[in-house]
């Protein structure tokens, strides 16, 4: 019996997916920059998020959704984690993997709101959660000052042509 107990314990795990650590790399707010406005068709769901914000963590189930659903269009989602970056190891790391978050995660290293904000985003005060839906070549700029709610980013994203 204990054989067979074995057995399906080792068969379980050869045909479990092994769990991959989130690769998150710390970008300034210039490379920020230039990965969100490339001049080309994809769509970019830019989420302005942290691990301390509960709506922040309450939404981010629907950028994987959407990442996933979108997979085979030109949608792009950019999740940027607003966490001091001394907790990347610490507290962002672990979080991803234990939701097992795929989208791209980027940890923007600049501390002082004030130095980018308004580049970026004028109207934003600097409240979390917020999303930017982007697209440079098609001048599409829609920007979400509140969590966004079930099926709201795929009803945003449906407006443009992909």
């Amino acid at each position: 019996m204990k054989s067979v107990f074995s057995i399906l314990l080792i068969a379980l795990w050869l045909d479990s997916e092994p769990v991959k650590s989130q690769a998150v790399s710390m970008v300034t707010f210039d490379q920020l920059q230039q990965l969100i406005t490339r001049p080309n068709d994809t769509l970019y769901v830019v989420n302005f998020w942290a691990t301390w914000c509960a709506p922040c963590v309450k939404e981010l189930p629907q950028f994987e959704t959407v990442r996933q659903r979108y997979a085979a269009k030109r949608v792009n989602v950019l999740l940027v984690s607003m966490d001091d970056r001394k907790t990347l190891k610490t507290k962002v790391l672990p979080f991803l993997q234990k939701r097992k978050v795929k989208s791209k995660v980027v940890l923007l290293t600049e501390s002082d709101l004030n130095t980018w904000v308004d580049k970026l985003a004028p109207e934003w005060s600097g409240a979390l959660p917020m999303t930017l839906i982007l697209n440079t070549k098609q001048h599409v700029r829609q920007f979400i000052d509140k969590p966004v709610k079930e099926g709201e980013l795929e009803s945003i994203i449906n407006q443009y042509k992909l």
